[in-house]
């Protein structure tokens, strides 16, 4: 089986996961965050409807420096509503989408290095990046998310299977 094709299956599943915990994200609440070291609650759910389209840069550029020396820190733009975070999202899955279906195997075998400040802090093949810092990391900050869902008094969809409020088997 080639990369892509397993890729593009992931990212059809995740995306349609991600989409029933976007949905939820109460608005008005872009501040809020369960602890003091937390990220708040805007920026979180704007990073997972925007992880998938990593997968873009992974495939068409051979490095991202998170903190170039000489140029501004990278700020992901906020979004406020739900409309916005679904919107990003559908771009996001399109982008990775077409990054996919325009790659091969042998260009997914090829390094690529995440950078910050100049210095590799990350270089593997792109597969394997695309498998950890896209689909392993969304799946990470969006359980994070569920969890502020939770908390914040919204209903949790279930995702890899039933959850509190959806289809639980007691």
């Amino acid at each position: 089986m080639l990369y892509s094709t397993l890729f593009l299956a992931d990212l059809e599943r995740e995306a349609a996961s991600t989409r029933r915990v976007l949905e939820r994200v109460p608005e008005g609440r872009d501040d809020w965050k369960p602890h003091e070291k937390s990220m708040p609650l805007g920026y979180l759910a704007t990073l997972v409807a925007t992880i998938l389209g990593w997968t873009d840069m992974m495939v068409n550029q051979d490095q991202l420096d998170m903190a170039p020396k000489d140029a501004p820190k990278f700020r992901p733009k906020e979004l406020k509503t739900n409309k916005e975070l679904l919107a990003a999202l559908d771009e996001s899955v399109a982008k990775a989408r077409k990054a996919l279906e325009n790659t091969t195997d042998e260009h997914l075998l090829t390094p690529w290095k995440f950078v910050v400040s100049g210095k590799v802090v990350s270089e593997n093949p792109r597969h394997i990046m695309i498998r950890d810092a896209v689909f392993s990391h969304l799946a990470h900050h969006r359980g994070q998310l569920t969890v502020y869902l939770r908390l914040n008094g919204a209903a949790v969809p279930a995702i890899f299977g039933p959850s509190a409020d959806e289809g639980r088997f007691d």
